[in-house]
């Protein structure tokens, strides 16, 4: 078996079989696989946001709760906003590109790199936050992997990456199972505890008879300044919930048709359901009594007066809401923890389908590497999906999978998207109406302006917010990751216009070289010797010669012998080497030669072998490649493979042909096989 067939073997049991570009169409989605594969993200933040709004309220004692359940009416509000923005958006702008289309079509170029180089920050934090988040759940639940958190959420990266390397529609299919028992579990849980609340039968939670004892600076009373500073923090934490709402803006392509009704409609179930699960969470937090204080700060949890026993163990929000509300049914509460900690990592997935996305359309707008815009073998975008992945990576290595300090820089770059975004929505429908003349579409068009207007207000005031109370607290490596990939992306722009600038053909280009010198490289007198220099024979060069590099004398003696009993009619130059190197004395030769004669051409034939087997490769065509290596740096200079294909490398092509003319599993079904007299063939 060859390299290649090595490779394609491994991806075929990784990746499954390829799919042609013309079954584009079966890997689109239908809304009930987009709505899990598009909205894991925004839906999984119910499993933190709460936490983190009772975490910044904590800091003035258990008294500031009061407001918990008014910040989580304000989320709703921005939340519904954000929503009803998106939905214009994806309707106004069907093919993808989501905020980075909106902001450059009318904001210009600047604002749409600042737009991308946010989302790409977003996409990278939303998979580390994810899946560090599961990573912690899962050494809560296995004590065996405590202190291999970041060991465990790299391989869980690892994992999700394999996954939708197989394509979107598969990953669709594997993740809508747990996305859907989550949202099962969830509403089912307070749905149920709303009804015990109405009965008078809901129970405390586990925490309710603990006191929290303000951070120093916090104590009763709270000035109005201070306070408002509370409340700005808890809700800047409570819009964490808000991350993931753009991503189906920007994979309107993913969806079926009609692609923009249902990506709109999609948008519309996710801010529903997520509305509802956020809110619900934060007011049966209230309602059970709850006391929760960051995990770092324990010691400010007391009961009647006395500190808590060591190694006390805070449970999540949920989790003591399902404790409670659960509280004669076990298998309910093990049953929402599992999903709760399942959603957390699959919600990695969200980003997994938006960030190849874009880095497809950043691509094509020549801002990103161009091997971003390549679909792979299962039609996904193959490169950004590993790009993410390793981007993820790094950044759980570094932070060593730590959820309190990665949650800190998230936020930021997806509220810089929403109003480049809103803003941008705003200008596009003011351009609409100075065109437009029939009136129910001027309606149309000004009742989407104010819907984009008032979603501009909200995110400007939360962005202000945010940037405010989470700068030093991680926010400010954010923004100079942004400005990373905001120079990143116009160097790489740069640097294509460059080339393109370099590349275009004039006049001086239809010259054709006054001389052609023609060098076979020699290594002995063999069959892939002489097809080479028949070879260069047959394209007629003004110069042909035969080179050898000597560093054996006795076996250039007897090369030399060979050559002139062969008698092929063509010079043989020998080169000396004096010190055993091969590929220097080559170079130096043909750019002598090419020094000689600034306007001609040296063409350099090289025969290879064609092997069939892995190991094989390793046998042969080093000197070959590291030659063709150094002479392609060299001006003027043209490489030319003679292949010679040993007997091995029939083997190469018969495997390729039985694969090609293998029936899979499921072909019939899908049209791509005939059958005749019970045989099935190929179409």
């Amino acid at each position: 078996m060859s390299l290649v067939g090595v490779g394609d073997v491994s991806k075929r049991i990784l990746l499954g079989r390829k799919l042609r570009s013309a079954q584009l169409g079966e890997t689109l989605l239908p809304k009930r696989i987009a709505l899990p594969v598009f909205a894991s993200d925004a839906l999984s933040s119910v499993a933190y946001a709460p936490d983190e709004v009772f975490i910044m309220l904590a800091i003035a004692g258990a008294s500031a709760y009061v407001w918990s359940w008014k910040i989580a009416i304000a989320v709703a509000i921005v939340m519904a906003a954000v929503i009803a923005s998106y939905r214009q958006t994806v309707h106004a702008y069907p093919s993808g590109g989501g905020d980075y289309e909106v902001a450059t079509v009318n904001l210009g170029r600047t604002a749409g790199i600042t737009v991308g180089s946010a989302l790409l920050v977003d996409y990278v934090l939303t998979v580390a936050v994810s899946i560090s988040s599961g990573s912690q759940y899962a050494a809560a639940a296995i004590p065996a992997l405590q202190g291999h958190e970041a060991t465990v959420a790299l391989v869980l990266v690892a994992l999700l990456t394999a996954v939708n390397l197989r394509g979107i529609r598969e990953s669709g299919s594997f993740f809508a199972v747990p996305t859907y028992l989550f949202m099962f579990a969830i509403l089912g849980m307070c749905a149920y505890g709303f009804i015990e609340l109405l009965g008078g039968n809901l129970p405390d939670a586990e925490s309710a008879s603990l006191e929290i004892t303000p951070q120093p600076g916090w104590e009763e009373p709270l000035t109005t300044v201070g306070l408002l500073f509370l409340l700005a923090r808890a809700f800047s934490s409570g819009c964490a919930a808000l991350t993931g709402v753009e991503a189906i803006s920007n994979g309107v392509p993913a969806f079926k048709r009609p692609k923009s009704k249902n990506a709109a409609t999609t948008l519309l179930l996710l801010g529903l359901i997520a509305i509802t699960m956020m809110v619900s969470v934060i007011v049966l937090a209230k309602q059970i009594g709850l006391k929760y204080v960051d995990p770092h700060e324990l010691d400010r949890l007391t009961l009647n007066g006395q500190p808590l026993p060591e190694g006390y163990d805070q449970h999540t929000v949920i989790a003591q809401i399902a404790d409670a509300v659960f509280h004669d049914f076990s298998p309910g509460f093990y049953f929402v923890v599992t999903v709760t900690g399942v959603i957390l990592v699959l919600a990695a997935n969200t980003a997994f389908n938006g960030f190849p996305v874009l880095g497809s359309i950043l691509a094509k707008d020549g801002l990103a590497p161009r091997a971003l815009g390549a679909r792979g073998d299962r039609l996904a975008y193959s490169n950004g999906i590993v790009f993410l992945a390793v981007m993820a990576m790094v950044l759980i290595w570094a932070f060593d999978a730590e959820t309190t300090k990665l949650i800190q820089l998230y936020i930021v770059g997806v509220f810089v998207s929403f109003n480049l975004s809103q803003l941008g929505m705003i200008r596009h429908w003011t351009r609409a109406l100075e065109t437009e003349r029939d009136q129910a579409e001027r309606r149309r068009i000004q009742r989407s302006r104010v819907i984009n207007a008032i979603g501009l207000s909200f995110t400007s005031v939360v962005l202000v917010i945010v940037l405010v109370t989470k700068f030093l607290h991680g926010a400010w490596i954010t923004i100079l990751a942004m400005g990373f990939f905001f120079v990143m992306m116009k160097s790489i722009r740069k640097h294509y216009e460059g080339v393109e600038l370099e590349l275009a053909a004039d006049e001086t280009d239809k010259a054709l070289p006054t001389r052609v010198h023609a060098i076979v490289l020699v290594s002995k007198l063999h069959k892939p010797t002489l097809r080479a220099l028949a070879f260069a024979k047959a394209t007629r060069p003004n110069a042909l010669e035969g080179v050898y590099v000597s560093v054996d004398d006795r076996e250039t003696a007897r090369l030399l012998e060979e050559w002139d009993e062969r008698n092929t009619g063509v010079p043989l130059k020998v080169l000396h080497s004096p010190y055993r190197e091969i590929v220097k004395p080559i170079v130096e030769y043909a750019s002598a030669i090419r020094r000689a004669n600034p306007r001609g051409v040296v063409a350099v034939y090289i025969p290879e072998y064609v092997v069939g087997r892995w190991w094989e490769q390793l046998l042969h065509n080093q000197t070959a490649l590291r030659l063709k290596g150094r002479l392609l740096f060299t001006p003027g200079v043209m490489v030319t493979s003679v292949p010679y294909q040993l007997r091995s490398s029939e083997l190469a092509l018969e495997r390729e042909e039985r694969d090609e003319h293998r029936v899979h599993a499921g072909d019939l079904r899908r049209g791509r096989v005939r059958q005749d007299n019970n045989r099935q063939y190929p179409r």
